[in-house]
């Protein structure tokens, strides 16, 4: 099957790309670099020449409201349009946990325009919904906490690895189309700052976790239950513990590889 990833040459997507490829589909890469621009549409109807499925793994260059509005509509706009042309009979979109329930964050309200753009175009389609992953774990600790120490908040989380988010992604895409939206997260519920201590104890850093109960992610003020399923969700294979460890154990690997 002919599959176009967009956003194929991001984490995500680079391993959604390996994965399908793996599998023995003919997978293009969505990407400026490759010759697709979801911006301008340059190279779009010519990347969707017998594709069948089209992954949207697509992201505004920041999270900045403004940015990020006018990058996924846009994008959309163009998307819908050209897969119309070429007859697209699946059209998969990452999204995020909890968009309906902060849209007063700029931009969870540009992913709810990305959802809503496609829900409305008669294109068929899936919305995997994701929680937050294991990997956003050391981004938490770099934007809320200093040398000696990580401020961070009890709200309720419920982290999935990465590995798992884009075999779902690759299970969801083969499938048929859900015409709705189907949710992801990990194995494990806790609050946030019991995942970064638990982190932080495995990885042997010296820093202090300091916990609030104030609802923040990210310096955001953000709904208790944001971050989390509120009903019926696919669970990730990977407990947070274990992705901690293999994460530690690989340090020295990668020290390696640069010499």
């Amino acid at each position: 099957m002919k599959i176009l990833v967009i956003g194929g040459t991001g984490l995500t997507g680079r391993l959604v790309t390996k994965k399908l490829a793996n599998l023995g589909h003919q997978v293009v890469i969505g990407s400026p670099s490759h010759g697709v621009d979801i911006i301008t549409g340059a190279g779009l109807s010519q990347a969707l020449e017998n594709t069948e499925v089209v992954i949207d793994l697509s992201n505004s260059s920041s999270p900045e409201e403004e940015n990020a509005i006018h990058f996924f509509q846009n994008a959309g706009k163009n998307l819908v349009q050209a897969e119309l042309a070429a007859n697209i009979r699946h059209h998969l979109v990452l999204s995020i946990v909890g968009t309906d329930d902060a849209l007063q964050i700029g931009y969870l309200r540009a992913k709810k325009y990305q959802e809503d753009n496609i829900k409305n175009s008669g294109i068929p389609y899936t919305i995997i919904r994701s929680t937050q992953f294991h990997e956003h774990t050391d981004a938490i600790i770099a934007v809320q906490g200093n040398e000696e120490e990580v401020f961070v908040s009890k709200i309720d989380y419920q982290p999935i690895a990465l590995e798992d988010v884009t075999d779902y992604i690759v299970q969801f895409a083969l499938e048929e189309p859900k015409n709705g939206t189907v949710e992801i997260a990990g194995p494990t519920r806790a609050n946030m700052d019991d995942f970064v201590a638990k982190y932080i104890e495995i990885i042997g850093k010296p820093i202090k976790v300091v916990s609030d109960e104030e609802s923040k992610y990210m310096h955001l003020v953000v709904p208790r239950s944001l971050l989390v399923p509120a009903g019926q969700y696919n669970a990730g294979k990977t407990h947070f513990e274990d992705w901690a460890l293999v994460k530690v154990n690989e340090v020295p690997l990668n020290m390696h590889d640069h010499h």
